[in-house]
């Protein structure tokens, strides 16, 4: 009799854990199912989401001397949840290497993926991380099937080679700088810097006018020769203006340094933009000039 007994709690504790099992396995939807499948990813679903974990285990991370394992907050992700109408919001952090952050930025543009913020999360980290917001719309499986180029340069972005810069050379010529932009600049030792303001946004703060001098506008500024030169610089958006302003500087190889807001409450939002490129100063002239061009486009619609 307790053989039989026996038996059967354990043919019952087997139901119960295949039935947990298989429960589990159910909680995720089957387009989700797909999404971890595609990206070859670990995630769960809970709160109607499904988050996609992106940990850096490959980074031997140290805050201030101080080993710090993944989770201590190295473990990017993405998360997926419907919208209304059965669509995907999709939102995420990456954690990214300095060398990684402009290739993986341009994969993520190149297949139709906002970059919606970037800065540093530490101070004292070695290696040095940056973190990358994301944000995309669409069904699971295509916006899964967009990022994966990103995410397949995760931890296989070699470091750039630095030259050093070339001894000698003919001075910027900053005539032809601001002919190209389109506006003068000032001269400060061996910097040019040319600042234009947003006067197409008519902020204000408490009632009073918020205008260039205050801090709402966009700059570069170039040092070095004419055919090795440096740039830059701070672009302020509005938020329809960041993606094309994106898209515009890695085309022309300008390099994405932290994307953020420099105030709180003012309305319409602005969004600021750090850039640095290096390069013949008229090449990096045009391409600032480019992102300008950018701007005013999405004043329209705020």
């Amino acid at each position: 009799m307790l053989g039989i007994m026996k038996r059967t709690t354990l043919a019952m504790l087997a139901c119960l854990v295949f039935w947990s099992v298989s429960g589990y396995a159910q909680e995720i939807p089957s387009d989700y199912q797909e999404v971890l499948k595609s990206l070859d990813r670990k995630g769960d679903f809970k709160d109607a989401v499904l988050k996609v974990n992106i940990p850096r285990n490959d980074l031997k991370m140290t805050v201030q001397g101080i080993s710090t394992p993944t989770p201590f907050g190295f473990g990017g992700w993405i998360a997926f949840t419907k919208t209304t109408d059965g669509d995907e919001v999709m939102m995420g952090d990456l954690v990214l290497l300095q060398d990684e952050v402009n290739p993986v930025m341009s994969a993520l543009l190149d297949n139709g993926i906002d970059v919606t913020a970037l800065h540093n999360h530490f101070f004292w980290d070695d290696p040095h991380v940056f973190y990358l917001h994301v944000h995309g719309m669409g069904k699971a499986a295509d916006l899964a099937r967009r990022v994966k180029p990103a995410f397949d340069l995760i931890g296989h972005v070699k470091p750039a080679a630095v030259t050093p810069a070339a001894r000698g050379g003919a001075a910027i010529d900053t005539a032809k700088i601001a002919q190209i932009v389109g506006h003068a600049g000032e001269q400060s030792g061996a910097v040019y810097k040319i600042t234009v303001g947003r006067n197409d946004i008519a902020m204000k703060d408490h009632g009073a006018a918020i205008n260039a001098r205050m801090g709402l506008n966009t700059w570069a500024a170039f040092y070095g020769t004419q055919e090795d030169a440096v740039v830059a610089g701070d672009i302020a958006m509005l938020e329809g203006e960041l993606t094309p302003v994106l898209k515009t500087l890695r085309k022309n190889g300008i390099d994405v340094v932290a994307i953020h807001h420099h105030m709180t409450e003012e309305k319409p939002l602005v969004i600021f933009l750090h850039y640095w490129g290096r390069g013949p100063a008229d090449k990096l002239a045009n391409s600032f000039k480019g992102a300008l061009d950018e701007l005013g486009k999405g004043a329209s619609s705020h």
